[in-house]
């Protein structure tokens, strides 16, 4: 298990469960714009905020913000450590730094000393794209290896300023990379992990990328807390945390699985299913619960009967399950009515 740390009122590490965090992308000098995207990530379900701050008027934009939410906020730290001074002071409550690259060690000391006097954490952010060039040269490219050494060094120096409050992430856009170098940090220390595919793209692509790397590692007992890198509006890396997350069993809310059809079919279960998804999306609840919607008696019954509801298809007409139980025929047309009624019932929805 790893260390705990904390941000404001969210734990990361030790056993508490794993988050989900984004990151603005609007200007860091445009308060509102940026209270705006906050509020909207938090809407969505996001449970820290990461907001960049290259200067000491971003720092008062973060400070604003602040003042105004009730989300955990962390500043991204780049070159300047006179940008970490000011974010602590404004009120971050986590920074996010790279210490190789905000200059001599008497400053990685000052956003120390800094950090510690106003107990908020700083994650060590590694970057498969920014590694130092002695790291590049000593082991011939951004390897799993190089990686995970910048990251434990950097520790190493914060750890000798007598700051433990340590987070890591080591991120390239390589997926076996990523994975590679968090497995081996998670071998050779305690500090809570950060994980994500940096540079993922947009789209299906960053989902597809985020997911083989973030599901991979969360299904091996690695990682604290994750943010899907997609190109765009960073809302939609909210849900698809969320929804990796659900995919490893690590987070509650209603899963919904379906079959992908075959010549067996008898019912139009591609039409319904996207109904029972869009219904089931208005639902705010994080109860776990299984719905499963198939298509035939090969697998159907089967998997019908191992959800906590379900639909398996026959000709024009499905079969309700319930807990392993047939309970009645429905036709097609009252298909979705049926199965959200029992779902509601399920969920203590009156």
């Amino acid at each position: 298990m790893t260390r705990e740390i904390t941000a404001r009122d969210l734990k990361i590490g030790g056993s508490a469960p794993v988050s989900v965090q984004s990151m603005t992308n609007t200007d860091p000098h445009d308060l509102e714009a940026t209270l705006s995207q906050v509020r909207a990530l938090e809407a969505a379900g996001a449970e820290l905020v990461r907001l960049t701050v290259p200067d000491a008027q971003a720092a008062r934009v973060l400070g604003g913000v602040r003042e105004r939410v009730g989300i955990p906020l962390c500043a991204d730290i780049h070159f300047d450590y006179r940008a970490a001074l000011e974010a602590v002071a404004a009120g971050a409550d986590k920074l996010r730094i790279n210490p190789g690259n905000i200059g001599a060690p008497e400053r990685v000391r000052a956003v120390a000393n800094a950090c510690s006097a106003a107990g908020i954490a700083i994650r060590i952010g590694v970057n498969g794209g920014s590694l130092e060039r002695r790291l590049l040269a000593e082991f011939g490219g951004p390897t799993p290896e190089a990686l995970v050494k910048s990251a434990t060094e950097q520790a190493k120096m914060l750890e000798g300023y007598g700051f433990g409050d340590i987070c890591i992430s080591v991120k390239a856009s390589d997926v076996r990379r990523t994975v590679r170098a968090n497995m081996l940090l998670s071998e050779q220390t305690d500090y809570p992990l950060h994980i994500g595919v940096t540079e993922a793209g947009r789209g299906q692509t960053a989902l597809v990328r985020s997911a083989a790397g973030i599901g991979g590692l969360l299904a091996m007992g690695v990682g604290n807390t994750i943010r899907v890198s997609m190109t765009g509006d960073p809302v939609a890396e909210v849900g698809a945390g969320i929804a990796i997350l659900k995919a490893c069993g690590l987070r509650g809310g209603i899963n919904l699985v379906s079959c992908p059809t075959c010549g067996r079919t008898r019912v139009d279960l591609d039409g319904l299913t996207a109904e029972v998804e869009r219904r089931i999306a208005e639902l705010d609840t994080d109860k776990s619960l299984t719905v499963a919607v198939m298509g035939c008696a090969v697998n159907g019954p089967g998997e019908a009967r191992e959800a906590d509801v379900g639909l398996a298809g026959g000709d024009g007409e499905l079969l309700l399950f319930i807990k392993g139980e047939i309970i009645r025929k429905i036709p097609q047309a009252d298909a979705a009515d049926e199965l959200l009624k029992e779902i509601k019932k399920l969920l203590g929805d009156k």
